[in-house]
């Protein structure tokens, strides 16, 4: 019996489905580089460079689905879409070592502020880098289980990382709603926090779904059929970015000069206390 030809895909691509996600990641990808722009928000850089990766890994799935035994292709989306969640992992730390140093909290940080973005952005470069190592391996029959295995590995590093962030951003969380400073009495800042927990909850299933998926192998039913890829990954990633679009982290740790003017908060505006709405109001 004549042995199997290897197939990069287990299904035949839709391109009407990544054409669908093409658009929908140009739009929230452009409007974050209005808002970093009009915002000066650099820190959410990597979040940007994360939302080409994923409209231009879709552009290749749409190609693809005409030309399914292109190994380039291949391989531009798979790594493409396989990194693109580390990048937003990278800005979600920045965030929260921002918002620390913004309410003026850093004692109340579980982790010292001036270590805390260094360690998790490390992880996070790691993860991507043992992340595209094996991706890389995965268009070969030959490297595809070495590959998987090296995949895998990144992305329990990557999980490990965001499980240790969300407990200490819930640790900062209490503490600061617990004993509030003068800027967090004045600044909505456990908005940003929920949008943090909402959107490293979204990377974590997608890491956990992603991680089933290569364990399954090519045999599994998470790589025999691509609806799942856009379930757990398309769909989740998209949701991401659009959170970030509409509770966007300019907002309070910006540096346009609206912003700043906001932040600087002099003696007599701390002496506001048996008036906290006035404060309040500078934030709405």
């Amino acid at each position: 019996m004549a042995e199997k030809k290897f197939e990069l895909y287990e299904y035949k691509p839709s391109k009407v489905a990544a054409l669908i996600f093409v658009g929908l990641f140009l739009i929230t990808t452009f409007i974050h580089v209005f808002q970093a722009y009009k915002k000066k928000a650099l820190f959410l850089i990597p979040l940007i460079i994360g939302g080409f990766f994923e409209w231009i890994g879709y552009i290749s799935r749409t190609i693809s689905s005409n030309n399914p035994t292109s190994l380039g292709l291949y391989i531009m989306q798979t790594l493409l879409l396989l990194l693109a969640p580390a990048l937003f992992a990278a800005s979600v730390y920045m965030v929260l070592g921002r918002l620390i140093t913004f309410t003026r909290a850093e004692s109340l940080s579980p982790i010292r502020t001036n270590w805390l973005t260094k360690i998790f952005v490390f992880g996070d470069v790691l993860s991507f880098l043992i992340q595209s190592g094996g991706g890389s391996l995965m268009a070969k029959a030959s490297s595809q289980n070495l590959g998987k295995t090296i995949v895998i590995i990144g992305l329990v590093l990557q999980i490990l990382f965001f499980g240790v962030f969300m407990v200490t951003s819930a640790i900062f969380h209490q503490r600061l709603a617990v004993n509030p400073t003068t800027v967090s009495r004045m600044a909505p800042w456990q908005k940003y926090m929920f949008a943090l927990y909402a959107v490293s909850a979204l990377i974590l299933v997608r890491s956990i779904f992603r991680i089933a998926e290569f364990a399954g192998g090519r045999g599994g039913a998470l790589m025999k059929s691509e609806v799942y890829l856009y379930i757990f990954d398309a769909v989740l990633m998209l949701l991401v970015m659009v959170i970030l679009n509409l509770i966007h982290p300019g907002d309070i740790i910006g540096r346009n000069k609206d912003v700043a003017d906001s932040m600087q908060l002099s003696d007599s505006t701390a002496d506001l206390g048996s008036a906290p709405d006035a404060g309040q109001r500078r934030w709405k």
